[in-house]
């Protein structure tokens, strides 16, 4: 008889021209998805699997390869297979970068944190002077060197985003944005105080598999792709200010947009 771990679980079609394997993953990410496995439970066990399913213990194993490559699970060696936990969702709102947020002293990380009523951290922070990349340097009018900003943003802990932030050098050297701390509302803040209002950004999104340095920096499991923004800043002179290229875990965050309609 089935071990109750595996009771959720279906039965195979035995006229379906799909592989076993498949049908097992399928039947597996659905009982994830419909919250009968939650985050940190263990999946049967591949003996309860293959009695359950009356199928070999490789159609079993090519079966939790495929959940894991999707970053469904987890392996731990001699314990089983993990529901994998996943970092807290926060939501990548248009109006990230309000006035309002600045005027509270508060970035846009955090408050966007806070709302989804997660704690934000900040950590493996470097702040140099650099000459910028030929990308960067056209985004930014080509300026002969930039102060770089490079840090590791955490949810309760969790890495979710790696952002380089590139400000020319005539801007930010000497200034509390060539700082490790900038200060209250961040270096946009700063930017504003020092004469330059900002007036729009500019982002470009796309979605990929992640580098093995961006698995590292950001721990992410196997199958988790990343989010890649660059986002350029302008004052209201027209003048880009700033250049942010961010590295995010697709699987911590919602991207949400208000676009006008005329």
């Amino acid at each position: 008889m089935p071990d109750a771990s595996s009771r959720a679980l279906g039965a195979l079609d035995p006229v379906s021209d799909r592989a076993v394997f498949r049908q097992i993953a399928d039947q597996l990410r659905e009982a994830i998805d419909k919250g009968r496995y939650t985050e940190g439970d263990k999946l049967p066990s591949e003996s309860e699997l293959i009695e359950h399913y009356g199928v070999s213990r490789m159609t079993v194993r090519h079966a939790l390869s495929v959940l894991q490559g999707e970053g469904l699970v987890v392996s731990e060696h001699g314990r089983g297979v993990f529901v994998r936990r996943r970092p807290p969702v926060r939501r990548l709102a248009s109006d990230r970068f309000a006035r309002r947020h600045r005027e509270q002293g508060k970035s846009a990380f955090t408050v966007e944190a806070e709302a989804a009523g997660s704690r934000p951290d900040v950590d493996s922070l470097e702040v140099r002077e650099e000459r910028p990349s030929q990308d960067i340097a056209s985004r930014l009018g080509s300026p002969r060197k930039v102060v770089v900003r490079r840090r590791r943003y955490l949810l309760d802990g969790r890495p979710v985003e790696y952002a380089t932030s590139y400000v020319p050098l005539d801007l930010a050297h000497g200034t509390a944005i060539a700082q490790p701390n900038p200060g209250p509302g961040g270096i946009y803040a700063r930017l504003e105080e020092l004469g330059h209002r900002l007036d729009h950004f500019e982002e470009e999104i796309r979605a990929r598999m992640p580098t093995p340095q961006e698995v590292k920096t950001l721990a992410l499991a196997t199958g988790v792709p990343v989010i890649h923004l660059v986002r350029t800043a302008y004052d209201s002179d027209g003048r880009p200010v700033e250049v942010c290229d961010t590295i995010m875990a697709a699987d911590a965050y919602t991207l949400a947009y208000q676009l006008p309609a005329t």
